[in-house]
């Protein structure tokens, strides 16, 4: 594949001033300092004493108003205030192509939590991304097939301008959020070529707005349930876990609902370090179209257990990996939080049957990390599985077995020395299996706390599990469970989580259920607390599962408050 050439733009020269005042030490420049000097000045000195007396007249003046007119002292009192809080006006999200295979179905589940303030209007929507003009006939890879347009004709709000000028949905829009507090789903398009997803509120369906796909493959290729929340578009995305061995066929989506085309590279990490491909350099995601990228094509060869970064040179776009594993499972690999010391993954269930920790650590050091669990008791180190040591830019991976001896957890990965802190990136692969041997698979991955409220949609009826890890002090969480699509009263219940403990509650339902809800969690106190939900449904007899974490929702931002200070001029 031909790599596209980019040519760098010149910046622009700096200004170099004719001439050069000594301005720093009295804070002013003055102006026209030749002309204040008088003709004289100018035409070398014809009248020496008048053009001195103009010069220490234009100085006197100077330095007068300095003397009279100090700088202005900061802003006190109520002009000094802290900021103020304001909700979001308008949040965006994209969902990766569904990787459905022919015969799998997807759904989409939309929903904006009520908010304490009174705010009206606004609108949420989802609509598809573009697919390539012209689909592939073999598996995607990372050279994408040509396609009659280098800018294709996107559809749907992933059009850039399309629908979101006038902050409407557009007429295409596969689902409509009509008012915060009821969830609504719809599905997504069918086939092995369905498009990525891109989703849009403003107004008062904005704050907390979140989307959740969940994908059913019951084929044996691919076999499982994939359920994941959409994210933000971003430049800098991290996964621990995919692999390129064995029976596993691990796919990137990379979806670009923005208006400019999106560059980025695709940075694969193994046991040996980092994977050179030149294909994985400089793959362009047009305006409003989706690709997915087959990580084989990438690694030269089989390759157990992978770290994936994929960094934008230019533009945003959503990216999500996909991992298959034949019979075994499949389920999206979530993007864990940004390389640090210390990672927390919520959401182990207590019938763990297998589970396989996967850890990289940057060019710059080695980690060695202490692995813990937050059992129902508190913090405690499973006996043979005590530490991982990780060198220097590589991957390390371990099996950790049946872990969770039948008791939920979540798993803490911290610095064995604290004076020696390398930020890590961790996944963790968790297996489920039923009594006749049939399983499925989810990946966990590095998670940030709740914070003041988090929220996972597509939640059913006696299928979702949450869990609740404090990784501080003990803290009270309020759980809310939403009406159901179809109908349905909401139901609060409030928890108590101990100290470095995991509790898991079946979701509460709302009351006269119809159709699918919603979950909130909101920390009252204490923690910081790391959630995740489990959705569990057995299908021709397997136990298939997905986990997602909840992660702080910001639906609100902290708004400086402005002050009137003329002092700044003479600073």
């Amino acid at each position: 594949m031909k790599k596209p050439a980019f040519r760098k733009k010149s910046a622009p020269e700096a200004f170099e001033p004719t001439e050069a005042y000594e301005a720093e030490e009295t804070g002013y420049a003055p102006a026209e300092p030749l002309a204040a000097a008088g003709p004289a000045a100018r035409s070398g000195g014809s009248r020496p004493t008048k053009s001195l007396l103009a010069a220490v007249a234009v100085l006197a003046v100077v330095f007068g108003i300095a003397e009279v007119r100090p700088p202005a002292a900061p802003a006190t009192g109520e002009q000094g205030a802290a900021a103020t809080v304001a909700q979001v006006e308008r949040t965006a999200a994209v969902c990766p192509q569904p990787l459905q295979g022919l015969t799998g179905s997807t759904s989409l589940t939309a929903y904006t939590p009520p908010g304490a303030g009174t705010p009206t209007g606004g609108a949420g929507w989802l609509s598809d991304a573009a697919a390539p003009a012209t689909p592939p006939t073999t598996a995607p890879s990372a050279t994408p097939a040509p396609t009659a347009s280098a800018t294709p004709a996107p559809t749907g709000s992933a059009a850039p301008g399309k629908g979101t000028d006038k902050g409407a949905a557009p007429a295409d829009a596969r689902l409509t959020v009509a008012k915060p507090g009821t969830p609504v789903t719809a599905p997504a398009a069918n086939g092995d070529t369905a498009p990525g997803t891109g989703a849009v509120a403003n107004g008062a369906l904005a704050p907390g707005f979140t989307v959740t796909q969940t994908t059913v493959v019951t084929e044996q290729r691919g076999l499982g349930m994939s359920g994941l929340t959409c994210t933000p578009a971003g430049t800098s995305f991290w996964f621990a876990g995919a692999s390129t061995a064995g029976d596993r066929v691990d796919y990137l989506s990379l979806v670009n609902t923005e208006s400019s085309a999106a560059v980025v590279d695709i940075k694969l990490y193994g046991d040996k370090g980092l994977i050179e491909n030149d294909a994985a350099n400089g793959i362009t995601v047009a305006p409003g179209s989706s690709q997915s990228v087959l990580l084989s094509t990438l690694t030269k060869g089989a390759v157990t257990d992978l770290a994936v970064h994929v960094v934008a040179r230019s533009g945003r776009l959503g990216a999500a990996l996909h991992a298959a594993d034949g019979n075994k499972g499949a389920d999206w690999v979530p993007a864990s939080v940004e390389p640090a010391p210390t990672q927390v993954l919520p959401g182990l269930p207590a019938d763990t049957s297998a589970a396989r920790l996967v850890v990289w650590a940057p060019p710059e050091d080695d980690a060695d990390l202490k692995i813990q669990l937050a059992g129902k008791n508190g913090w405690f180190t499973p006996a043979g599985n005590e530490s991982i040591h990780v060198k220097a830019g590589l991957v390390a991976a371990v099996d950790l077995g049946k872990i969770t001896r039948d008791e939920v957890a979540g798993l803490r990965l911290s610095p064995s020395d604290d004076k020696h802190a390398t930020p890590v990136v961790a996944g963790l692969r968790v297996d489920r299996a039923g009594s006749n041997g049939k399983s499925d698979a989810a990946w966990l991955t590095g998670s940030a706390p709740v914070g003041t409220r988090a929220t996972v949609a597509d939640n059913r009826a006696g299928a979702s599990t949450l869990f609740l890890t404090s990784t501080g002090d003990a803290a009270s969480v309020k759980v809310t469970a939403s009406a159901g699509t179809g109908g349905g009263t909401p139901v609060t219940k409030e928890v108590q989580v101990p100290a470095g403990a995991t509790v898991a509650l079946p979701a509460p339902e709302p009351g006269g259920l119809n159709g699918s809800f919603a979950l909130t969690v909101e920390t009252v106190s204490g923690g910081p607390v790391v959630a995740a939900r489990m959705l569990a449904v057995t299908t021709k007899d397997v136990p298939m599962f997905t986990v997602q974490a909840l992660r702080d929702d910001h639906s609100s931002v902290k708004v400086p408050r402005a002050a009137q200070d003329p002092g700044v001029v003479q600073r």
